[in-house]
């Protein structure tokens, strides 16, 4: 099951709006005769992968498989009979598939007498599959807030300038972030003070994200890095913003609130375009506000080894004025990068909840 959790992995940031999953066929001694991973969305699941590698050997043997198999023909055809044609006794899957309609995949195993159990490595197939467990349980993408600061936790220097607070190691993984994801957001003040370009570099093989940014006064210059032609992009703009100088752009309006994009109703029209895995790498207001609704569900910060004592910080107003308000994280990880340390954190609330 290990071994299908890290197949599953390769499947991250191409297999949207479907989950990751993996597969190991073992034949009727043990060994491994088949192992394969959905690798993209519409193309076959991770169990035909496993079966045709396997061949012949299947039969008589066991599938561990990280998510339950699929129980409908959607753009492929049910995996639970495809692992019954290929004659397999056993059945092991680390998650039950909470998708009503594909799940009850382990029931029609069972009524044929198929030996099948669940829950080996829940834990751990769940948090490799996180994206698409979180958004079908929400409705809305899951959301990465990522940010890179000092010690001191400033984002910039007090005149503004911020290349490059972190290392280049730490810029290389936010590719891998980004590689990943569905889709990469960013607001207004992001794309005025920096014109990011967003797109994925040095990953090999890379399916790009979409591209979102937050611009309601549609003040964005034809000529801005993100709307070159290196990844698809999808411009936020308030119900009347006038776009006419930016023909041929994708545009989602949508009525402000407040002066501002709502962000359940962004989230609400992502998610109808298939992002399941949203990063967001804009600056500390648009952090703030995505905190305040309650719309992060990781933070992976990038501390470098430097203190500015002056500047923006990296966040900023969540909506929280006291102390017993914060929110309360979980560090999942706490890794060097290059000079830098990256922590990945969850809300405590989510890790109780799982």
């Amino acid at each position: 099951m290990r071994r299908a959790i890290e197949l599953a992995a390769r499947g991250l940031g191409s297999t949207s709006p479907n989950p990751v999953v993996g597969c190991v066929i073992t034949d009727t001694s043990g060994t491994v005769v088949g192992e394969g991973w959905h690798q993209q969305a519409g193309g076959p699941h991770a169990e035909v992968h496993a079966l045709r590698a396997a061949g012949t050997a299947a039969r008589g043997g066991a599938a561990y498989v990280t998510l339950e198999p699929c129980n409908h023909t959607g753009r492929t055809g049910p995996c639970a009979q495809a692992l019954l044609d290929a004659g397999v006794t056993r059945v092991v899957y680390a998650v039950p598939d909470p998708n009503p309609q594909a799940s009850g995949g382990a029931a029609t195993l069972r009524a044929a007498g198929i030996d099948t159990e669940a829950g080996l490595l829940r834990a751990e197939a769940e948090a490799g599959n996180t994206a698409w467990l979180t958004s079908v349980r929400l409705g809305r993408p899951h959301v990465t807030w990522k940010y890179a600061a000092t010690l001191d936790g400033r984002s910039a220097a007090a005149d503004g300038s911020s290349r490059w607070i972190s290392s280049a190691e730490s810029r290389a993984d936010v590719h891998r972030l980004r590689a990943e994801a569905d889709a990469v957001l960013v607001g207004g003040g992001t794309l005025r003070a920096d014109d990011p370009h967003l797109a994925v570099r040095g990953i090999d093989g890379a399916t790009q994200p979409l591209r979102v940014a937050l611009d309601t006064r549609a003040g964005l210059p034809p000529a801005a890095r993100i709307l070159d032609d290196a990844a698809p992009t999808l411009l936020v703009v308030a119900e009347d913003a006038d776009t006419r100088h930016l023909p041929g752009v994708d545009l989602l309006r949508l009525p402000l609130r407040d002066g501002r994009i709502p962000l359940d109703q962004l989230l609400t029209q992502l998610y109808a375009r298939g992002v399941r895995s949203l990063l967001l790498e804009g600056g500390p207001t648009l952090a703030g506000a995505f905190l305040e609704a309650g719309a992060v569900d990781r933070v992976v910060g990038y501390l470098a080894p430097a203190l500015l004592g002056a500047g923006p910080a990296a966040l900023g107003d969540a909506g929280i004025t006291t102390i017993t308000h914060a929110l309360r994280l979980d560090i999942t990880e706490a890794v060097r990068v290059g000079p830098d340390l990256r922590i990945t954190a969850l809300p405590a609330t989510a890790l109780k909840e799982h």
